[in-house]
Parts: C-alpha cells; sequence; structure tokens
C-alpha cells in the first residue's frame, strides 16, 4: 500500500521520523557532553576485541592477573606514544625511537651493573646507583633527540631519512656498547620501575591514589565551568558534567579494584625479598599488587604532555606548525627551533621507557625496544593522530597503545604465531590510516 500524493509506502514517514528523532537524541547527547566520537569509538572497539579475545580464550583474558600485566605491558609504548603524537603532529616521523630506546637501555645497565661499581668504586646496593644511571640515560636521550633534531631542523634532511639512519645506527651502537653481551642482574631499586613482586604501590596506597585523582576530576569539571561562566562561553547541562564525573571516578577506581584483585603469593614475595635483603611483615597468604609503578609513570606522562600540548604557548606552537608550517613561520614562530624542542622531548621519553623495559626485564639486552617504533607510531596513529599533520591527542595516543597491546596480549593467548602477529599488526595500522583519511573527508 503506497500514499498516492508521494508514492512511498506507507508507514515510511513515520519510520524516518522515528530514526531522525533517535539520531537528533544521540546527537544532542554527544553535543551535551562535549564528547569525542573518534575516541568513543576507540573505546567501543577497545571493549569488543577485550570481550571477543575474552571468549575465545576461555576466559583467560578479563582477569585481574592478565588486565595487570597488560597495564604494565603497554606502559613503555604509551608513554613513547605521547611523544610521537608531537613529532607526527608536525608532519614529521620518527623511525628511531625502538633503537634509542635500546641503545640507552644498554647505557643505563652498563652504568649501574658495571661501571659505577668496578670503576667508580660503588657498592651493590648504593642508593645512588639507579639515580645516576637513570639520570645517564635521561641525559643521553635528550641529546640524541637534539642531534637528530638539528639536522631535521637546521640542516634541512627529511625526518624520514634522519630517524631512518638513527634506526641502524643507535642499534648498532647498543650491539658495540657490550659486544652482544646482556647485561644483568640491574639495581634492586632500578628494578622497581618494571613491576614484579615490590614493583606497586599496594592495595591502601592505590585506594589513595584513586581517591585522590576522582578528587581531581571533580576538580577539573568545577573549574572548566567556572571558567567558562567567567568568559561566557556556552555551558554544559549539569547532568552532563555529573555524568562525565561519575563515569570517570567509576573507571578510576574499577582500576583500582583490578589491580588489587591482582595477589602475589606472600611465598613468593618473601623469596624475592631475601634474595635482595628486604624485610617483609609477617602473616597473611597473599599480598595485593595494587597500582604498577610503572603504570604511574605513564599516568604521569600522560598527564604533563597533555598539559604541554593543551596549556603552554609550546603546545599551540606545535599545532600550529602542525596545521600550517608557512603561516607560522610568516607569524614569527621559530619553527626550527620548536621542530628539534620536539625530538628532545622524544629523546627524553625514550629514556623514560628504556628504563621502565630494562627494569621489567632485570637486564638490559640487545633486543630492548626491537620494532617498538612500529607499535609507538601505531598507537598514534590509530589514537588519531593525522599523518597530514596539525591534529591528535596524548590521550588517544595513549588509548592506541593499550588496544595494540591488547591484540599482541590476545594473541599470544590464543596461540597465534608471531609471523601471523604482525601481519594482524600491520593490517591495524593500515585501516587506521584509511578510516583517518575517510573521516577527514566526510569533516
Amino acid at each position: 500500500m503506497t500514499d498516492t500524493t508521494s508514492n512511498q509506502p506507507v508507514g515510511s514517514t513515520a519510520t524516518d521520523k522515528a530514526r531522525a528523532s533517535e539520531l537528533s537524541a544521540v546527537g544532542r547527547f554527544l553535543k551535551a557532553t562535549e564528547l569525542d566520537t573518534r575516541m568513543l569509538g576507540m573505546v567501543g572497539a577497545l571493549l569488543v576485541i577485550w570481550v571477543g579475545i575474552h571468549i575465545l580464550s576461555g576466559g583467560l583474558f578479563l582477569t585481574p592477573r592478565n588486565l595487570w600485566n597488560l597495564s604494565v605491558q603497554t606502559s613503555s609504548v604509551a608513554i613513547m606514544a605521547t611523544g610521537m603524537v608531537l613529532v607526527i603532529v608536525m608532519r614529521n616521523i620518527d623511525l628511531s625511537v625502538g633503537s634509542v630506546e635500546g641503545v640507552i637501555g644498554m647505557i643505563m645497565g652498563v652504568a649501574q651493573a658495571e661501571f659505577l661499581i668496578r670503576v667508580v668504586g660503588f657498592q651493590l646496593g648504593n642508593p645512588w646507583l639507579w639515580i645516576i644511571a637513570l639520570a645517564a640515560g635521561v641525559a643521553l636521550g635528550l641529546l640524541i633527540g637534539a642531534f637528530q633534531g638539528f639536522i631535521i631542523a637546521y640542516m634541512e634532511v627529511p625526518a624520514f631519512i634522519v630517524t631512518l639512519g638513527g634506526l641502524l645506527v643507535w642499534r648498532g651502537m647498543a650491539w658495540l656498547i657490550t659486544s652482544g653481551r646482556t647485561v644483568a642482574p640491574l639495581d634492586t631499586t632500578f628494578q622497581l620501575m618494571g613491576g614484579g613482586p615490590r614493583g606497586s604501590i599496594g592495595a591502601t596506597a592505590s585506594w589513595i591514589v584513586g581517591v585522590v585523582a576522582c578528587v581531581a576530576v571533580a576538580f577539573m569539571l568545577l573549574n572548566g565551568r567556572s571558567q567558562r561562566k567567567r568568559f561566557h562561553f556556552p555551558l554544559r547541562p549539569v547532568w552532563a558534567e555529573t555524568l562525565l564525573g561519575v563515569v570517570a571516578c567509576a573507571a578510576i577506581l574499577g582500576a583500582v579494584w583490578i589491580a588489587n584483585s591482582y595477589p602475589w603469593p606472600i611465598g613468593i614475595v618473601r623469596q624475592y625479598a631475601q634474595q635482595n635483603g628486604i624485610t617483609v611483615p609477617e602473616g597473611g597468604l597473599y599480598i595485593a599488587h595494587g597500582i604498577a609503578i610503572p603504570v604511574l609513570m605513564a599516568v604521569a606522562v600522560g598527564i604533563i604532555m597533555t598539559f604541554i600540548t593543551k596549556r603552554t604557548r609550546f603546545g599551540r606552537y606545535v599545532f600550529a606548525i602542525g596545521g600550517n608550517p608557512e603561516a607560522a613561520e610568516l607569524a614569527g614562530i621559530n619553527t626550527r627551533w620548536v621542530t628539534m624542542k620536539v625530538f628532545m622531548i622524544m629523546g627524553v621519553l625514550a629514556a623514560v621507557s628504556a628504563a621502565i623495559s630494562s627494569a621489567r626485564l632485570n637486564a638490559s639486552t640487545n633486543a630492548l625496544g626491537t620494532l617498538d617504533e612500529l607499535l609507538v607510531i601505531a598507537a598514534a596513529v590509530i589514537g588519531g593522530t593525522s599523518l597530514a599533520g596539525g591534529s591528535g591527542t596524548v590521550m588517544g595516543a595513549m588509548l592506541g597503545a593499550l588496544l595494540m597491546q591488547s591484540l599482541q596480549s590476545g594473541m599470544v593467548l590464543l596461540g597465534i604465531d608471531s609471523p601471523l602477529q604482525s601481519i594482524v599488526v600491520g593490517a591495524v595500522l593500515v585501516i587506521a590510516v584509511w578510516l583517518d583519511t575517510v573521516y577527514r573527508k566526510r569533516v
């Protein structure tokens, strides 16, 4: 049966109106909450991956143990991904981060396990061992970043070529430093940055961190609302502000609960403590992990990098240069110096990741950081950083790192061979770039 005036099936108008009403309801919700649709899509994809792998693995994925280990594994890649956002936003690329991570990890390992003990005369367990080793690694990362940034910015050699050369040079340097030897063990305090039996803050401290984070979220929402009132900007509805706060706090406290739900048998903790001369309280069968130290380091880096990108002049310059380099230079921005500083930041973040990775292994190996550059770039791109430059978020890159690591961890649980894992990672990267291209055409 059709409508004689429009030749449309009866009821189609009502259906169209219902669909339009639905779409408008979703649109109103997104407008009120000001949520990023791309970020929501990535969170949805992450949840689908988690549930899918959990079912296929027979219930092994979404367990406190696996999620705790997943968070630790993600930390080093997430930290470097925050710096890669700035690099890609400026229409550059850094292929050397994995090799830089490797050579710095080797330097820090040699410093604390051999040089400071045999040459300088420090005793094992000296509290300055890990401090000097970490400081040397960060300084070296800064110098490597400055060196590569200078060649790119002032000598005008394309970043692709410079960092491709760096990928080979720094990997070779890591091998030459010890002639291919693995350096171990590392300082016991240094090992805390890698997680493990002592590399977490415990249950009580984790709940304190969670509550403080929730208070910080509430403060940010209230402060943001007062600033909008002050400058007469449109305000989000109170229900939207409340919903955002409740969801954020639920996610934070849920993560703390999961971290505290993964216990170490007290026997393992005591054995580890005895080997390293540490005392452990008596009593009990298990001790809660709590939030891992490398995860806290990654969160701290994410907060700092978000502040840099959104609240500083330097961050605005980076996005301005990525959006239109010629206009930025005409506006008086020292584009070369900004470019050099971005690569310096990338070097420092690679050093922090090297500390986490080597501490987690309790050794500095020549394989440290191998192919991490691909994971870091993939994390940034999947997180919404456009290869065309000018747009990207730190939070998106960290979520992208979690998504990539979830895929890898899940494939290991499912017993998928390493070559097939590489195929999946490569395919995901290509699909992410394609989706970015489609999104940009529609915007």
